[in-house]
């Protein structure tokens, strides 16, 4: 690290979990980040603000006024833009050193594996299952930790699915793909969402990819976190891996 990068990212170093050396971890690491909507803008704007060293952030859609009400990384002037690229141009205000690849794209098929294959950890800031199921199969295949979230109405949840231990469990193993899901979706759609909950919930997704990167404290591997914005109570629930799980109860070598 040179003189600016020590001055920066001080208050990171300063922490005896973290120091110089995972600090470095964060210069080094890249991160994909799937979805950079009301969870991705808080997780892209803290992961570019702590110093992770490249995020390859991927969503097609474009920035709409309806989406300003809670997206933090979008602002008027970039209304009609990518999203993925006035997302990158809100990280590189924050701190010009990240690299960040913008894709404005759904990853699907053999792009998405590529993608999640040279991923330190995948992030699901996604607003679809057909995207989370995806995600977490590739991630799988290939045991790279997701970092998942969601948030409807007032109510948020957040989890790490990380398959480097025999014993975690993954996001099917949770939520198993049933019939019907897609009319679940469309009527979330118009269900409505408290804006700061985003923001809790994306801060806490970036909080778990800085210290799974780092490889401090104890991940919510095997924990599923619910948060209630209108109480403003969390709540803790144990999530076990399911032996029968049609996604990692054969696991692939990658």
């Amino acid at each position: 690290m040179d003189d600016d990068q020590l001055t920066r990212y001080s208050r990171h170093i300063l922490l005896d979990e973290i120091g110089i050396d995972g600090q470095q971890r964060l210069l080094d690491s890249r991160v994909l980040l799937v979805g950079a909507g009301g969870l991705g803008s808080p997780v892209a704007l803290y992961l570019a603000s702590a110093g992770i060293g490249e995020l390859v952030v991927c969503d097609a859609d474009r920035v709409d006024l309806t989406n300003l009400q809670r997206q933090v990384a979008h602002t008027t002037d970039t209304i009609g833009q990518l999203k993925v690229e006035s997302i990158r141009r809100a990280m590189h205000a924050i701190n010009p050193a990240t690299r960040v690849v913008a894709l404005a794209q759904r990853l699907e098929g053999d792009a998405l594996l590529q993608r999640v294959a040279e991923a330190d950890v995948v992030v699901d800031a996604s607003d679809n299952f057909a995207t989370r199921y995806a995600l977490n199969a590739a991630c799988v295949r290939l045991r790279k930790p997701l970092v998942s979230g969601a948030a409807i109405r007032f109510d948020g949840q957040l989890s790490v699915f990380d398959l480097r231990s025999d014993d975690g469990p993954c996001y099917h193993c949770l939520f198993p793909q049933e019939p019907g899901m897609a009319d679940a979706e469309e009527r979330c759609a118009v269900m409505g969402v408290f804006a700061p909950l985003v923001g809790v919930v994306g801060a806490m997704q970036a909080g778990e990819v800085l210290r799974l990167v780092v490889g401090t404290g104890r991940s919510l591997s095997g924990r599923l976190l619910l948060f209630s914005a209108r109480e403003a109570e969390w709540r803790e629930v144990r999530v076990k891996r399911d032996p029968a799980c049609a996604v990692c109860a054969v696991r692939g070598n990658g």
